[in-house]
């Protein structure tokens, strides 16, 4: 059975730096890289100084320190600010579940040492929190940021709406560096990022306005995040990626920042432990009727073996929101999870907490493509009409075997909130609702043990506003 409490402490994992280096951007971060393994990670960095960097790392208190292996240095250049790099050396000696050391040194000298946490392997517990629309750079996205450290989490995953407004490096150095990668834990942000891996798909926020030409240094979610690149869309264009307007001066260095990671890493999948994660581009330019696009997801889902599968995107198909009601485009990849037995799915976008009963959904065609207004072709969304089989036998107490899919929405993480008023209101909610929190912020935290599962909905305030159980 799971124990509810992790023993092993993060308290010594807050860093220590030795002298003032102005060349260090933002601290260090953990990323699993684009070919994730147990025992291995990618240390990321950003300077002003591409050269003269020696990061190492040792796997007890003991041990000699190894030289991480330098993996690519990303110049991003962007018109009148003083070019930045983003360094990416791995890590592979690591050993799953352990606290292991890690340091950079610039020159001679060691300018930022800290503790972190290599993600478990195979059936061990493992802990992660969900928390989607965090960027945000409020008072309670900070917040949030601590209550997700006092969670003692192996990793983060993020569906979607990263930063706020435009996903721009100017609004990372804004609201997510200083957040998520503080240098202590207190009511402006906490250490994580440094700590344990984040993991990320974009939102709306991040990657819609795809026109460099207004903002020249948006698209930052193709500069920071170091994820797999083993989704479809390797080239822009329908119907992964589409309408990008990227003016022919700016496109060198863009393309020099984002390397190959653009546009592919917008979907992806990996395996963290005995969990199996699919990653996707929700956005409404993304046309997930393609026969291509959904076959990638059904060979995915199809052909892993783990014991748990979960997929995590930004526009839920399954809301009783008022907001963003409209926008059920991914619903029709809902046939797909039912088939290939997906447990769990997590969305953002909507600013609330929701749950849905174990559900199976079956499309009763495409729908129909919503636009911006009169005389726009820009796709706003999709309404897919269709029937659903709930299974209300589920409670997640006594009965922990549910059959369906459970789709979760997290989008709590520090936006302001929507339709706090539908809470008490359940005759707004659709009939596929099985728990709709609005009036607080809150994280998604799950405990993983071999094949027992349990979720906690977590507020600012400490409280369990839902909880349930799952055993295979």
């Amino acid at each position: 059975m799971i124990s509810i409490l992790i023993a092993v402490t993060m308290a010594s994992m807050i860093p220590v730096h030795r002298g003032g280096d102005t060349d260090l951007i933002s601290a260090p971060y953990l990323q699993i890289g684009p070919d994730p393994a147990p025992g291995k990670l990618d240390l990321c960095w950003q300077t002003y100084d591409s050269t003269g960097w020696e990061p190492a790392y040792r796997i007890s208190p003991s041990g000699a320190w190894i030289n991480a292996k330098a993996s690519a240095t990303h110049a991003i250049t962007l018109a009148g600010t003083r070019p930045r790099y983003l360094h990416i050396a791995q890590m592979d000696r690591l050993v799953p579940g352990s606290t292991f050391s890690y340091h950079l040194v610039h020159r001679g000298t060691e300018i930022f040492t800290t503790d972190a946490r290599a993600p478990q392997s195979g059936d061990r517990h493992t802990r992660f929190v969900a928390m989607g629309d965090i960027g945000a750079g409020s008072r309670e996205a900070k917040l949030i940021a601590g209550l997700a450290w006092k969670q003692k989490p192996d990793y983060v995953v993020i569906p979607g709406d990263i930063v706020y407004d435009r996903g721009r490096v100017s609004e990372y150095d804004d609201n997510f560096w200083p957040v998520y990668n503080a240098d202590k834990a207190d009511s402006n942000g906490a250490p994580l990022m440094r700590s344990v891996t984040f993991i990320a798909a974009p939102g709306n926020h991040d990657t819609e306005g795809k026109d460099l030409g207004a903002h020249p240094d948006a698209f930052a979610y193709f500069y920071y995040w170091d994820q797999p690149l083993n989704g479809p869309g390797k080239k822009e264009g329908a119907p992964a990626f589409n309408d990008v307007h990227i003016p022919d001066n700016l496109r060198t260095a863009f393309m020099s920042g984002a390397g190959d990671r653009y546009p592919v890493m917008a979907n992806f999948s990996f395996d963290q432990g005995n969990v199996h994660w699919l990653f996707l581009d929700a956005n409404p330019y993304v046309d997930w009727t393609d026969a291509g696009m959904r076959d990638w997801v059904r060979r995915d889902l199809a052909a892993s073996k783990a014991t748990w599968k979960f997929v995590l995107f930004h526009h839920p198909g399954f809301s009783s929101s008022r907001a963003h009601f409209e926008q059920q485009q991914m619903r029709t990849l809902a046939p797909i999870f039912d088939s290939t037995r997906v447990d769990l799915v997590f969305n953002g976008h909507v600013h609330n907490y929701q749950r849905s009963y174990p559900m199976a959904f079956v499309p009763e065609d495409e729908g129909m493509t919503l636009t911006d207004g009169p005389g726009s072709n820009r796709p706003r969304g999709r309404v897919i009409n269709g029937l659903w089989t709930l299974d209300k036998s589920f409670d997640g107490v006594k009965n922990t075997r549910p059959k369906g899919v459970i789709y979760l929405v997290t989008g709590a993480g520090g936006q302001d909130l929507y339709d706090p008023e539908q809470e008490k209101a359940p005759d707004t909610w659709q009939k596929f609702t099985k728990v709709f929190h609005s009036t607080t912020h809150s994280i998604s935290v799950v405990d993983i043990e071999g094949k027992e599962l349990v979720m906690k909905q977590v507020d600012l305030g400490g409280r369990t506003v839902d909880a349930f159980r799952i055993r295979k």
